[in-house]
C-alpha cells in the first residue's frame, strides 16, 4: 500500500493474483495496516510530539508481524514459509553477493522470476551488489511474527488495534490514554475465540512450540 495524492492507495496485479493469495493480502493491508493507521489518527500519539510524550516504542516488529500472521490466517495450511525466506535471504544477502545470493536460494525457490525478485528485496540500496550487504528491514517480518506467538495468551488483539501503530508492548500501559469511541476492529477479531484457535493452527502447522519460542524470545 503507497500514498497516492495523499489517500492510501492499493496497488494489486490481476495477472498474478490468487484467491487465497488475495484474501490474505486484504487481511495484511486493510485490515491490519490501513485499520491501525486509522484508528491512530484518532489517539494522543498520531503523531511524533504525542508518540515521544508517551514514550511509545517502535511500531515494528508489531506492525510487519501482526500483518504477516493476519495473512495466513484463515488459509488450510498457514505456512509461515515466506517471512522465513525473506529472513533467510537478507542474512545470506549479507555475506553474499547477488550472483551468488541468486544460485543458493535456487534450493527453495525454483521459479527464476520469483527468485530475482527475493534478490532484489534483499539488495536494493546496495550500488554495488557484486559484493556483501543486505538492506535488513525484510527480517521484521518473521521477528514479529515470533513476538507475537510468543506472547499470544496476553495481548489483547482488539485493543492492539483499536490503540493504533503501537507496539504490542505498549497496549497496557497505553489504554488508559486511548479514545476507544468509533475505532474499528477487523470482522476477524470480533471473534475472539476463533482468532486465538487460529493461532493455534498457525503454531502446529509450522511446528513450533511454546519452548522455542521462550527460547527465542525472551
Amino acid at each position: 500500500m503507497t500514498v497516492v495524492n495523499g489517500r492510501p492507495t492499493l496497488t494489486i496485479n490481476i495477472a498474478t493474483a490468487r484467491e487465497h493469495w488475495l484474501e490474505g493480502m486484504l487481511r495484511h493491508e486493510i485490515g491490519t495496516h490501513y485499520l491501525r493507521g486509522i484508528n491512530n489518527n484518532g489517539q494522543p500519539w498520531s503523531n511524533w510530539t504525542g508518540r515521544r510524550k508517551h514514550g511509545l516504542k517502535p511500531i515494528n516488529p508489531t506492525e510487519e508481524g501482526l500483518a504477516s500472521i493476519h495473512s495466513v490466517l484463515f488459509r488450510k495450511d498457514p505456512f509461515l514459509w515466506r517471512a522465513a525466506l525473506l529472513y533467510y535471504t537478507v542474512y545470506q544477502a549479507s555475506r553474499m553477493s547477488f550472483s551468488e545470493l541468486f544460485q543458493d536460494i535456487g534450493r527453495f525457490v525454483k521459479d527464476p522470476n520469483t527468485r530475482w525478485d527475493y534478490c532484489v528485496r534483499a539488495k536494493r540500496g546496495w550500488t554495488d551488489t557484486s559484493q556483501p550487504g543486505c538492506f535488513s528491514k525484510d527480517q521484521v517480518y518473521l521477528d514479529g511474527i515470533l513476538r507475537i506467538l510468543r506472547y499470544r495468551q496476553s495481548i489483547d488483539f482488539s485493543l492492539l488495534t483499536a490503540l493504533g501503530k503501537v507496539s504490542y508492548e505498549d497496549v497496557e500501559r497505553l489504554k488508559e490514554f486511548a479514545v476507544l469511541e468509533n475505532m474499528r476492529v477487523p470482522h476477524f477479531l470480533q471473534d475472539h475465540t476463533r482468532y486465538m484457535e487460529h493461532l493455534e493452527k498457525i503454531m502446529e502447522v509450522n511446528e513450533l512450540s511454546d519452548k522455542e519460542l521462550q527460547a527465542l524470545v525472551p
